[in-house]
């Protein structure tokens, strides 16, 4: 008898792929996902790179947003061997001779700030005591909420800053260079010049999580958290095929929807595939699409 065709079939097993199968197994629909390489995880991958009986994280290492989505907390992934480990101070940054400290305290952090305490303290600390309902809107597409309109004066502050360079909101707000590179090494992470607009929001809400949740490790290398995704996967049902790389819809099984974890940019390289879906379906702005900011850790 053939097999049945599964409801869902999402492409890529990065955890935002997983995320989504899991999301779809959460309504007793059948998915599979596909997965191009040998190994699971996209970013969150680890490996024996060099000396026997040391694991090495391949990309992603400290996941602030791993334990700051609302959607991993409701999963039971420590049953599946997931631990965080959190140091107890989450970042510094290196200076000629002495370094700038970030700990899970606004107040602390600015103690050490010098004359930029009085600053951070007043950018920080609304923002830190509104962390979660940030970090909802981070995860979440752009739509208006009767929570949003109660948070407008928070939100508008946020985004007046959020929209800056690092380097203009740093100058802007901060006296000392010490602040202003702790501000800089945050922004680092949307890997773009610090001088473009936007990256200073990306320094904002990595030092959000860092107050609010940590800048915690995984247990065992970054794979813990891919496996432990999976573990609830399949114990919803879902499957995962590695080596299954998609270059066309003839690659792909029959199903009632797919869903591509892949960025535009690998999506438009495997433009067999999107050539074959309807044209309403396709992005009318893929051939222009620039590769932009990612958050990695």
């Amino acid at each position: 008898m053939p097999e049945r065709a599964p409801d869902a079939v999402v492409i890529g097993a990065g955890p935002n792929g997983l995320a989504a199968a899991i999301r779809v197994a959460q309504t007793g629909r059948s998915v599979i996902v596909l997965e191009a390489e040998e190994t699971i995880g996209g970013g969150t991958r680890s490996a024996n790179l060099t000396l026997p009986g040391f694991i090495h994280d391949v990309c992603s290492a400290v996941h602030p947003l791993a334990v700051g989505s609302f959607f991993f907390r409701t999963l039971p992934l420590a049953r599946y061997g997931l631990e965080f480990i959190h140091p107890e101070i989450p970042l510094a940054h290196p200076l000629d001779g002495t370094a700038v400290e970030l700990t899970r305290s606004v107040e602390e952090t600015s103690a050490g700030l010098g004359a930029d305490a009085s600053a951070y303290l007043r950018v920080m600390r609304p923002l830190v005591r509104n962390a979660d309902f940030l970090m909802r809107q981070f995860f979440a597409p752009l739509r208006l909420t009767p929570a949003m309109a109660v948070r407008a004066p928070l939100l508008a502050r946020f985004g007046l800053m959020a929209i800056r360079s690092a380097v203009g909101l740093g100058n802007a707000i901060f006296k000392e260079a010490p602040t202003r590179a702790l501000l800089a090494g945050l922004a680092a992470h949307s890997i773009q010049p610090l001088k473009n607009l936007s990256t200073g929001g990306y320094g904002l809400m990595l030092g959000v999580t860092a107050h609010a949740y940590g800048w915690p490790v995984a247990r065992g290398g970054s794979q813990k958290i891919a496996d432990a995704l999976v573990g609830e996967l399949q114990s919803l049902g879902g499957r995962v095929l590695t080596g299954r790389r998609v270059g066309s819809m003839a690659d792909l099984p029959p199903a009632r929807a797919y869903l591509f974890d892949v960025t535009p940019r690998h999506g438009h390289r495997g433009r067999r595939a999107s050539a074959e879906l309807s044209e309403s379906a396709q992005p009318v702005s893929i051939r222009a699409w620039r590769l932009q900011a990612g958050l990695g850790a």
